[in-house]
């Protein structure tokens, strides 16, 4: 089975938090995978944004899935 090394992400506009702070969006594009025959970037979209991508992508460690938590007991239901 094949393991992801990195992810890859572009900057794909831009958006300001609660501070009013200008910050960037991120877009993940693909992945790099080990493989049998050693890594291989396995590419999920191509960007098309404004301003055109500009061909930079960033290399990430990939994040750690959230597990889903349950905030409610099956009690809680009324039926």
């Amino acid at each position: 089975m094949s393991k992801i090394l990195n992810e890859i992400t572009i900057i794909n506009g831009k958006y300001k938090d609660q501070n009013g702070q200008e910050k960037n969006k991120y877009q993940k594009i693909g992945l790099i995978i080990d493989t049998k025959n050693g890594p291989m970037l396995k590419l999920d979209s191509i960007p098309i944004c404004e301003p055109p991508w500009n061909g930079w992508a960033y290399i990430n460690t990939p994040k750690p899935k959230q597990a889903f938590k349950e905030d409610f007991k099956d009690d809680d239901i009324g039926f």
